[in-house]
C-alpha cells in the first residue's frame, strides 16, 4: 500500500530514530508528544507536531483515539508505533487499518497471537518449537498457582501472561516467598497490561537469554537476520546486548534460526519481529516468547549485517518483497550496545529523575549513540529512564568491547545518577570480556559503590571557589601580608560531608555544572553531586532516624500496605510506589508504630515527599 506522510506514535529516541529512516526514504514525518514532552528533541526534527494529551500514558501515548485523531488532523496516511507503547496492541493495529491507515507493523492477527504469552507457549508447543516446562493455563487462582508451581519445582518464575519487559515477573527460589510473588506479579500486571493473567516457568539456571530476529513479507517469505545475545540483565530488564552470541557457532544458529522462522510462519507473519529464548549450557534452547515488533536492541544486528531495519519495515508494509533471501545474509564483524539509563546502579538500580544540564554524546569510528536528549530536557517521572543506546561495532568482539568503554569513558551526562560508571566496570569485567556471561552474571557478580576519592572533593571545592568568588564573603577570602588566607568550604554527599580548606585553587578540567548549591562533576566516569553546606547549620538528626519514610523518587502511590496504630517490623513493606513502569516495594528500616499515613493511593508525590510517620517500638542499637 502507497504512503506519503508517516507518523510515529512514540516518544524520545524511538521516535527520532524512526524518523530518520523515513526522512531518508522521502516520506514526511509527524510527531506526537505529551505536555511532559513539549521540548523533546524529536519534535523539532519532524516535519509536523502534534500534542496529544498530558503526561500519564494512559492519556497521551497509550491512547489510541488521541493517536489516530493526530492522524487525521496532520494528513498522515501511515503509522509506525516504534517499540513499546502501542506497538504490540492488536486493538491499535485494528483500528489503524479500520481508519485507512497503514500500519507500519505485523497484522493484528499476528500480534494478539503473541500478545499473551499463556496462548503463545501454547501454540508454539503444538508447532513443535521447544518451550519450558511450565503452567499456562486457566485456574488463575493463588492456590491453583502456588500447587503448580510446587509441581513444577523451584526455582520458578512466575510471569505475565501479557506484556514484557520485565514488569510483572518474579523469580521464586523458596516457598515462603510463592504467594506474595504471586500476588505482586499480579498487582504489577495489572497496573501496565490492563491484565492480571500470571504464567509460571520453571527457571532455567545459568541460562542464556538468545534471541532471534525475524522478518516476513506479504508474500510468504520468512527469513532470519541472526541472533542477539541478552543474558546481562537486571530486574529481567536488558542492560547489554550483543551480535553476534559468543556462545552460538554456525550449526546452532541454523537450528535456532529454523524455529524462530517456524514460530513466525506459524502465525502468518509480516514484518520486524523477536522470538527470543533461554539457551541452556547444554546446548539445548526453549521458546520464552515472540516480539511481535522491532527490539531496542536492533542496531546491533544493523551493525553486523549493515542493513536498516526500519527500511525494510517500510518495505514490507507498502507490499514489496524481502530484499534478501535467506542465503544472502551476511554478518560481519560484532557489535556490543548498552543501555544508558537515569538510574542508580549502586542502590538497587533505583531510577532517577531530573534536568539533564550537560548531555554530549561520544563521537568515533564504529560508535552509534540512539537518543533524544539535548541540555536542559528533563528525565521524568512518567516514562521509561533511558537515555540513550550506546552501541560500538567492531572486527572482533574485543575491539568492539574496547570500543564501547572508550565511547561511554568520553560521554558526557551531569544531572541526574546514571549508570555510566557501572556499565564500564560491567564491561570491564573478566567473565564479560571473556564472552562467558549468563542471565545469573549480576547476582553472581557484585559491583560495590565506587568510592569517590579525594580527586572528587577538591575538584569541587576549587571549581566552586572560582566559579563564584561572591558565594564567600571577603573576610573568608581575606590576604595576608605574606600567603593567602585559606577559604573553608563544607561539601556533603551522600551521607558524608568534608570541612576543605581552599587556597590558590587550580581546577581541572573536567565536565561541571553549578546548579545553585550543588556542583555536579565527573573524574574517570564517576559522576558525583555535591551540596555546598558551607553555611547550612550542622544536622541535629543522623539520617534515617527521623522516623519518615520518604519517596525515593516521583511516582505514583499504587498500594498503602499500613494504617495509623499498626506495628510494623523491619522490612516489612508499608508502600508500593510505581515510578517509571517499575513497582516499588518500599519498606521499614526499624520496628515501629505507624503514627501517620500522609499519602493515598493514586496519588502522585515527588521525591522525598514524607509518606508515612512512625514512632521506633525499640530504640536504635539496643538488644
Amino acid at each position: 500500500m502507497a504512503f506519503s506522510k508517516v507518523l510515529v506514535a512514540n516518544r524520545g529516541e524511538i521516535a527520532w530514530r524512526v524518523m530518520r529512516t523515513a526522512k531518508a526514504m522521502g516520506y514526511r514525518t509527524v510527531a506526537v508528544y505529551s505536555e511532559a514532552d513539549k521540548d523533546a528533541p524529536h519534535i523539532a526534527f519532524a516535519d509536523e507536531a502534534v500534542r496529544i494529551g498530558p503526561p500519564p500514558v494512559s492519556e497521551s501515548y497509550l491512547s489510541i483515539d488521541r493517536i489516530l485523531e493526530a492522524a487525521h488532523k496532520s494528513g498522515a496516511d501511515a503509522i509506525h508505533p516504534g517499540y513499546g507503547f502501542l506497538s504490540e496492541n492488536e486493538t491499535f493495529a485494528a483500528s489503524c487499518e479500520k481508519a485507512g491507515l497503514t500500519f507500519i507493523g505485523p497484522p493484528p492477527a499476528a500480534i494478539a497471537a503473541m500478545g499473551n504469552k499463556a496462548a503463545a507457549k501454547r501454540r508454539m508447543i503444538g508447532a513443535g518449537v521447544p518451550c519450558v516446562p511450565g503452567y499456562q493455563g486457566a485456574d488463575q487462582s493463588d492456590a491453583n498457582l502456588e500447587a503448580e508451581a510446587r509441581k513444577i519445582g523451584l526455582p520458578v518464575m512466575v510471569k505475565a501472561a501479557a506484556g514484557g519487559g520485565g514488569r510483572g515477573m518474579r523469580l521464586v527460589e523458596h516457598e515462603d516467598d510463592l504467594l506474595e510473588a504471586i500476588r505482586t506479579a499480579r498487582t504489577e500486571a495489572r497496573s501496565a497490561f490492563g491484565s492480571g493473567e500470571l504464567i509460571l516457568e520453571k527457571a532455567v539456571v545459568d541460562a542464556r537469554h538468545v534471541e532471534i530476529q525475524v522478518f516476513a513479507d506479504a508474500h510468504g517469505n520468512v527469513i532470519h537476520l541472526g541472533e542477539r545475545d541478552c543474558s546481562v540483565q537486571r530486574r529481567h530488564q536488558k542492560v547489554v546486548e550483543e551480535a553476534p552470541s559468543p556462545a552460538v557457532g554456525a550449526g546452532l544458529r541454523e537450528r535456532m534460526g529454523a524455529a524462530a522462522v517456524a514460530a513466525a510462519r506459524t502465525i502468518g507473519y509480516r514484518g520486524a519481529g523477536t522470538v527470543e529464548f533461554l539457551l541452556g549450557a547444554d546446548g539445548a534452547f526453549y521458546f520464552l516468547e515472540m516480539n511481535t515488533r522491532l527490539q531496542v536492541e536492533h542496531p546491533v544486528t544493523e551493525a553486523i549485517t549493515g542493513l536498516d531495519l526500519v527500511e525494510w519495515q517500510f518495505r514490507v508494509a507498502r507490499g514489496e518483497h524481502l530484499p534478501l533471501r535467506q542465503e544472502q545474509v551476511t554478518f560481519t564483524g560484532h557489535a556490543i550496545e548498552v543501555r544508558l539509563y537515569a538510574e542508580d546502579a549502586y542502590a538497587g538500580f533505583l531510577p532517577q529523575t531530573g534536568r539533564i544540564d550537560i548531555w554530549r554524546p561520544p563521537t568515533g569510528p564504529g560508535v552509534r549513540i540512539d537518543h533524544g536528549m539535548k541540555d536542559g530536557l528533563a528525565i521524568s517521572p512518567y516514562y521509561d529512564p533511558m537515555i540513550a543506546k550506546v552501541v560500538a561495532h567492531g572486527a572482533t568482539r574485543e575491539e568492539a568491547r574496547v570500543r564501547l568503554i572508550r565511547a561511554l569513558a568520553e560521554t558526557v551526562v551531569l544531572g541526574p545518577t546514571t549508570n555510566r560508571h557501572f556499565l564500564i566496570r560491567l564491561l570491564e569485567h573478566p567473565g564479560f570480556a571473556a564472552g562467558e556471561a549468563t542471565t545469573s552474571f549480576l547476582v553472581k557478580h557484585q559491583f560495590p559503590t565506587p568510592v569517590i576519592g579525594d580527586a572528587h572533593w577538591t575538584a569541587a571545592a576549587n571549581l566552586l571557589w572560582q566559579a563564584s568568588a561572591q558565594r564567600y564573603p571577603a573576610s573568608m577570602r581575606g590576604w595576608r601580608n605574606s600567603n593567602p588566607e585559606p577559604t573553608p568550604i563544607r561539601l556533603a554527599t551522600g551521607g558524608s560531608d568534608r570541612l576543605l580548606q581552599v587556597s590558590r585553587p587550580d581546577p581541572p578540567d573536567v565536565p561541571f555544572h553549578i546548579d545553585g548549591n550543588d556542583i555536579v562533576l565527573d573524574i574517570d566516569a564517576l559522576t558525583v553531586r555535591f551540596t555546598d553546606k558551607t553555611y547550612t547549620p550542622p544536622e541535629t538528626t543522623a539520617a534515617g532516624s527521623d522516623g519518615k519514610l520518604r519517596a525515593p523518587m516521583d511516582g505514583r502511590i499504587v498500594a498503602i500496605r499500613v494504617a495509623a496504630g499498626d506495628t510494623v517490623v523491619r522490612g516489612q513493606t508499608l508502600i508500593v510506589l510505581e515510578a517509571m513502569k517499575i513497582q516499588h516495594q518500599l519498606k521499614a528500616a526499624l520496628d515501629s508504630r505507624v503514627e501517620a499515613v500522609s499519602v493515598h493511593e493514586g496519588q502522585q508525590v515527588s521525591n522525598r515527599t514524607v509518606l508515612v510517620t512512625m514512632e521506633p517500638t525499640m530504640e536504635p542499637g539496643a538488644t
